[in-house]
């Protein structure tokens, strides 16, 4: 996933048709974008950040030094650029802000050359050291992280970087490799099988190394030049804060698909196996399932518009595949393929909607102590801007909660870790089929008073016990929505301190932007309606507060009851960003707590048995290692010292799995409206069984279900809301 998802909110657009055409447009990757053009989206992107960000910066030194470090991490390893090439940029740290304003794009084209020549010298450097035997058993060490090395000083000294980079990378799989030909030897087979020899061994390994290295020189020569552009605008745009992203056209109909859940194309699941595309699985309900004819293992070697030539796809990157697949719906593509048995098939298939069934909620039935406890499962808090009837995940979860009610639950967990946020509308909807009317969130544009948005429909759609469950990677809509059941005391939030992100973005369209400007006669440069698109802008508009007043900008959330993370010790989220906004509040929002729910007895318990678990235990002492390692990041380059250091790092993981081989899994079933559909297709079964062998496993989910056998215990009621919605 591109990086503009990560930890959004979103204000739906469906008052911009506008930005519908942009799935029309084909954006080009080739070296034809001109400096006009180039000049033209930095103009019209600052302008847009200056008139609508909730908090521009300033285009002085200080902006400049930003962007300017954020444009040096195209090299964040350290392993293109060389001292003597930083000293011929450093002179640009503080002129940026001047080409800005200037509209020049001098650092830019500089740092492109500079990369583009540096990117052909490093790919010599791999294939000149891979064509030589390493020896492990001398006493070398190699530093990882690239924020405590210097620049090579010459190129000589970048080229013994790769040196030792590629040696750690071969001594990594020529480990691998031993391991494994050392378990087929003791095996009670192995009396006749061939064995080879440790320079065997380490030749294969740095044959794989190559492959790899020339699967990442491949992908990184296919970023031209207008995909390193769009990359420098997100250096300035990030530089105003972490969620402020360029989309050029591309991106913004993938940034569609990803928030709706949808796409056009034909429901395969691809994968690139050395240079072929094969598929993987076919999704269910799909185009290519109800054609019928296109089986996972098939080799799709040409792709075809209809009638049309077919084009030859053979070693093209998978993402170009995926690109002549997918498309506008009701319309043909032809795939030929060739099939496991060797026989080559043209399969004719009409595009059509494709659900991606991995983002949407899911719910199951936990069998505890103290009955039935209903789980739900919202990776997301997507939404389908573009169609009025898509499909929204406040009406899915309502959807859950309904089936989970009938089925009779004590008690409901809903599952936001790792959710990154989406729709801010989902989330205020969402939040209100928990609680009585009031408000859920205050939402303030910079220079005006807040506008609070909440749930005006009385009565609850379910008033019984509720855990929420969310962890570092919980984030913005995720945030707002434990925030808001926290503070009216509705349910108990559980795992670790949020990700803090309290910021509000919106999509806008730059082309809209451009020629409103033209038409006002605001525009420097002219962009008339027939001109190539230039993209999108997802800015900061706003900031969210909790009904209490506080913001979860940078703070998160912190959970009622906290369990021991892995990454406890790390500092993580919003708080690593040097661009972030700061932490604030407003005066709080007029609200009544759902009840008199309190906390400390069920802290207590929870932490007596957190306490008395192994697994827990051994989590903590985890937590200490990471930070070590965090902290020192250098590397043996021989064999013993490497093995000695894998077995330290696999140690705590050993132990948790034999913890885990001890621990009774957890009862789940699905809830029985949903088994007619898991049972339609063998994908949709084994997809399924995964899922719930990972929740059956899960020891913070079993921990949950305590919690929540805790409240049932305790008769922990809502003392309000009458009405049922």
């Amino acid at each position: 996933m591109l990086r503009f998802m990560k930890n959004k909110i979103l204000i739906p657009l469906l008052v911009l048709g506008a930005l519908a055409a942009f799935f029309s447009f084909r954006y080009t990757n080739d070296d034809s974008t001109t400096d006009d053009r180039k000049k033209l989206v930095l103009e019209t992107v600052m302008k847009a950040i200056n008139q609508g960000h909730f908090s521009p910066r300033p285009v002085d030194d200080s902006l400049s030094a930003n962007i300017y470090k954020k444009a040096l991490e195209i090299d964040y390893d350290k392993r293109l650029f060389t001292q003597q090439d930083i000293d011929q940029l450093k002179p640009y740290q503080y002129k940026i802000d001047d080409e800005i304003n200037q509209g020049s794009l001098e650092f830019f084209d500089k740092m492109n050359e500079m990369f583009v020549k540096r990117l052909d010298n490093a790919e010599g450097y791999y294939k000149e050291i891979l064509d030589k035997p390493f020896s492990f058993n001398t006493d070398e060490q190699i530093e990882m992280s690239g924020e405590k090395i210097a620049y090579a000083a010459d190129e000589n000294a970048l080229k013994d970087r790769w040196r030792k980079y590629l040696k750690y990378r071969t001594l990594a799989k020529y480990v691998d490799l031993k391991n494994d030909q050392q378990k087929k030897k003791e095996n009670k087979d192995s009396a006749n099988a061939k064995f080879k020899t440790d320079a065997e061994l380490e030749a294969d390994a740095r044959v794989a190394v190559r492959k790899s290295m020339d699967y990442y020189f491949k992908r990184m020569h296919k970023l031209k030049d207008d995909e390193r552009f769009a990359l420098f605008i997100n250096n300035i745009t990030n530089s105003e804060d972490p969620h402020t992203d360029y989309l050029p056209p591309v991106d913004k109909a993938r940034f569609d698909e990803a928030m709706s859940g949808t796409f056009f194309g034909i429901g395969a699941q691809l994968r690139d196996e050395e240079g072929k595309v094969k598929i993987v699985a076919i999704i269910p309900g799909s185009p290519s399932w109800k054609q019928g004819q296109l089986k996972a293992g098939d080799e799709i070697t040409k792709v075809g518009q209809g009638a049309a030539e077919p084009v030859d796809v053979q070693g093209y990157d998978i993402d170009d595949v995926v690109k002549l697949i997918r498309g506008k719906k009701g319309t043909e593509v032809r795939l030929t393929v060739k099939k496991v048995n060797g026989a080559t098939q043209v399969i004719p298939i009409i595009r059509g909607e494709v659900l991606l069934e991995e983002v949407f909620a899911k719910s199951a039935i936990i069998q505890s102590k103290e009955g039935p406890v209903g789980y739900i499962y919202l990776p997301e808090f997507y939404s389908d801007f573009q169609h009025i009837d898509g499909r929204r995940c406040s009406e899915d979860v309502a959807l859950e909660v309904i089936k989970l009610k009938k089925a009779g639950v004590k008690g409901i967990i809903l599952d936001l870790r790792y959710n990154g946020g989406g729709s801010l509308n989902d989330v205020v909807d969402m939040t209100g089929q928990f609680i009585d009317q009031g408000p859920v969130v205050q939402v303030k544009t910079n220079k005006s008073a807040p506008v609070t948005l909440g749930d005006n429909q009385a009565g609850m759609l379910y008033d019984g016990p509720m855990v929420v469950m969310v962890n570092q990677s919980s984030a913005s809509a995720s945030e707002i929505m434990a925030a808001a059941l926290q503070d009216y005391k509705r349910a108990v939030i559980v795992g670790t301190t949020t990700f803090g992100k309290g910021t509000v973005q919106q999509l806008k369209s730059l082309d809209d932007y451009l020629n409103w400007s033209n038409k006002l006669g605001l525009a420097s440069n002219s962009h008339s309606s027939s001109s190539e698109p230039i993209g999108s802008i997802k800015m900061t508009i706003q900031k969210f507060y909790r009904v209490n007043g506080g913001s979860t900008q940078l703070k998160g959330v912190t959970p009622d009851i906290q369990l021991p993370n892995p990454y406890e010790m790390i500092d993580m989220g919003e708080r690593r960003e040097a661009s972030a906004l700061k932490w604030d509040e407003i005066p709080a929002a007029p609200y009544t707590p759902a009840s008199n729910m309190k906390t400390a007895d069920l802290v207590a318990l929870s932490n007596k048995r957190v306490a008395a678990n192994p697994t827990f235990k051994l989590i903590q002492e985890n937590a200490a290692r990471i930070k070590k390692q965090q902290e020192d990041n250098t590397y043996s380059l021989s064999e013993t010292g490497y093995r000695k250091e894998l077995e330290e790092a696999n140690a705590t993981s050993k132990k948790l799995e034999e913890l885990e081989k001890k621990a009774t899994p957890l009862a789940i079933v699905n809830p029985k409206e949903d088994l007619a559909k898991i049972n339609m297709d063998s994908t949709n079964i084994n997809k399924n069984n995964e899922w719930l062998k990972a929740l059956k496993k899960d020891i913070y989910l079993s921990e949950t279900v305590n919690i929540v056998n805790d409240m049932v215990h305790m008769n922990m009621k809502v003392n309000m809301g009458t009405g049922m919605k």
